[in-house]
């Protein structure tokens, strides 16, 4: 008997046959023990461990298969219960699902996963013939980590789905378990389906046939025939002809919901075309018995048979549907999408004499016709459909499609079409019409009585406000129509040249206000260029000022320098009666002062000079003069002593400035 839990897990499970989920729930009922959770799975007369089977020995046993139990964690359905038979040939066991080696199943290979999760490294063993679900279950128990979450990284053959045995993997194998939000679609997952039902979907719809892409938008609640179903209504091809590709391999039954089906999940392709259709024959069924008369009339109920159902006995009528497809189908995701789809519908119901309807959103057209300068404006002619109103096909027809009505609409229109036969796009156009025009416009639209319908809206802008102009009902004739039209023409013209001369004389007054905003500015500009050069002349002026100012200050201190230091050079001044070789000499000022000062009969010139020059009286500014005979002193060899100049013992001189 095999010892760990996981080769009790791998024994049971090859005889038998139940995935990882029951398996463990029996074992544990069991305690583990091998033979006591065989006797409660399987009926004794079938019992038979891999060891005990003998190759030689051949039959064959009808084993119940016990009904998988639910999980409400994972919401997995119960399966009902179903008898199968297995031929046991040699060892038993080639019958099971999944058995790569039936030569020998008691030796099944096991497979160890290493699962890395945060920082715990949890080991797995399973056979060989175990699927992922499987190992995806183990792992829950393991890390609380739901499978729907699982994300793991780290395959060396990764398996394709969830089914699919572990066979083609290596002995050894590490994983590495990253959980998922639970909001992300999780094809090879088993999501929440409660989760799934509340989700809405994006399905890109290709229409083979017309050469373009829906993208329609639909809750998970919904069935593949409710897709179906609405396409109908875009493309026009009923049910029963219409040929899909995209969905899941797996879907079988339209019956079915988008979340249970295994759609992509936000967004999935899809791609529609048409099935051949079949020559419709009008046969004429007469019957028997009947008390109708000729002259009454006969109720036929349409039937769109489903697409599994098919017709092979010429007896059979093929009835070609009469179903009216909306001009725009109820919920439209935008006005956008709901003007194109009006547009295509409207033409090839009514055909090809139509007014040109401008797709995009309300606003829009608001602001293409009412919003513009007023030479460019056009009226705005909102049409408003409903199917429940017994004039729309008579107003559609004979008066829009009239060829003068349509000259008239062409040449002063633009007209936008909207369907309000579903409350939902009625609701989505009173709001856009609350928006743009204010809840006064949305309520005279609302107020619209749909026996009325249809009407045409006439919009305009009349001086600064963009209002309905006027309201023309479906009970109208061609005439009506026509005079209506050219009325509002007339008062837009009117109007719209009133505007045209307001905006020209604005637009005078802003040219003159624009030409005096230009003088002025270039005045003012020329002022802050004066004003530029005069601070730059005052400012040239003050550093020359400040420069001449340093000069000067600095010529001054090289002067006070120079005069000191001539001044510790002169000898001292001899005293008073010091004899015959003392001189005084008188220097009379600028200023009428006289200086005084004694010098020995030998000093040289240059000491006169520098006595001036320490009194402030520099010799490169003044002249020193004798007056007998007239001399300039200081033009003479400064080496000559006063004796050789002839000074007297009192010598007057003058002192002169340069």
């Amino acid at each position: 008997m095999p010892g760990t839990q996981e080769e009790i897990l791998a024994d049971f499970m090859a005889c038998t046959g139940m995935d990882v989920e029951n398996a463990i729930k029996y074992l544990e009922d069991s305690d583990w023990d091998l033979l006591t959770a065989v006797n409660l799975a399987v009926p004794k007369a079938t019992q038979q461990l891999p060891s005990e089977m003998s190759p030689d020995i051949e039959m064959i046993e009808e084993i119940k298969r016990t009904p998988q139990l639910s999980s409400p964690s994972f919401h997995i359905a119960q399966e009902s219960k179903s008898t199968s038979k297995m031929d046991v040939v040699e060892n038993s066991i080639a019958g099971l699902p999944g058995t790569s080696k039936p030569k020998n199943c008691g030796k099944a290979r096991i497979i160890t996963f290493h699962v890395h999760y945060l920082s715990t490294v949890h080991e797995i063993k399973l056979p060989e013939y175990s699927s992922l679900r499987d190992l995806k279950c183990l792992i829950c128990e393991k890390t609380n980590v739901p499978p729907c979450q699982q994300n793991l990284h780290g395959w060396k053959k990764s398996p394709e789905s969830l089914n699919a045995t572990l066979q083609s993997l290596p002995k050894e194998n590490t994983l590495y378990l990253s959980p998922v939000s639970e909001d992300v679609d999780l094809t090879t997952d088993v999501p929440s389906l409660s989760q799934r039902m509340t989700h809405t979907y994006t399905l890109n719809v290709k229409d083979e046939l017309n050469k373009r892409t829906y993208k329609l938008n639909f809750p998970g609640s919904n069935t593949i025939l409710d897709v179906k179903t609405n396409v109908y209504s875009v493309i026009n091809v009923p049910v029963r002809n219409q040929q899909w590709k995209g969905w899941p391999s797996s879907v079988k039954d339209d019956n079915i919901t988008l979340a249970q089906s295994g759609i992509s999940y936000p967004t999935h392709d899809l791609s529609v075309s048409g099935l051949p259709m079949k020559e419709e024959k009008k046969d004429v069924i007469d019957l028997a018995g009947s008390d109708s008369s000729v002259d009454e009339a006969e109720d036929v109920e349409e039937f769109d048979a489903p697409e599994s159902f098919t017709v092979e006995d010429d007896i059979f009528v093929d009835f070609k549907s009469t179903k009216i497809v909306p001009l725009i189908p109820d919920n439209v995701s935008d006005e956008t999408t709901g003007t194109l789809r009006f547009a295509e519908v409207f033409e090839r119901r009514y055909g090809p004499a139509h007014p040109e309807f401008l797709t995009g959103q309300f606003k829009e057209a608001i602001k293409e016709t009412c919003l513009k300068p007023a030479k460019e404006r056009k009226l705005l002619a909102v049409y408003l459909h409903h199917d429940n109103s017994v004039l729309s096909n008579i107003f559609c027809t004979n008066l829009l499609g009239c060829e003068t009505v349509l000259q008239v609409l062409s040449e002063n229109f633009i007209v936008w079409g909207w369907d309000i036969t579903f409350e939902s796009n009625k609701q989505m156009f009173l709001l856009s019409v609350k928006q743009t025009l204010g809840s006064v416009a949305a309520l005279a639209m609302n107020n619209i009585d749909v026996d009325t319908l249809p009407v045409l809206v006439i919009i305009m802008r009349t001086r600064s406000n963009t209002e309905i102009f006027t309201t023309i009902h479906g009970n109208v004739e061609v005439n009506e129509l026509f005079t209506n039209l050219i009325q509002a023409v007339d008062v837009f013209q009117e109007q719209r040249q009133a505007d045209i001369e307001v905006e020209e004389e604005r637009q005078a007054r802003e040219r003159v206000k624009q030409e005096q905003d230009r003088a002025y500015q270039e005045s003012l500009a020329a002022d802050r260029a004066k004003e530029e050069a005069k601070q730059m002349q005052e400012e040239l002026e003050k550093k020359r000022k400040e420069q001449a100012e340093n000069e000067r200050l600095a010529e001054k201190a090289r002067k006070e320098a120079h005069r000191q230091a001539v001044e510790s050079s002169l000898p001292p001044e001899p005293q008073q009666g010091a004899g015959d070789g003392v001189l005084k000499v008188r220097v009379r000022l600028p200023v009428g002062k006289i200086l005084e000062r004694r010098f020995q009969s030998d000093a040289p010139l240059q000491t006169l000079l520098n006595f001036l020059i320490a009194e402030g009286y520099p010799t490169e500014e003044y002249k020193v003069l004798c007056s007998w005979p007239r001399r300039d002193l200081t033009s003479m060899d400064a080496k000559l002593t006063l004796t050789d100049l002839k000074f007297s013992s009192q010598e007057t001189v003058i002192l002169e400035e340069r």
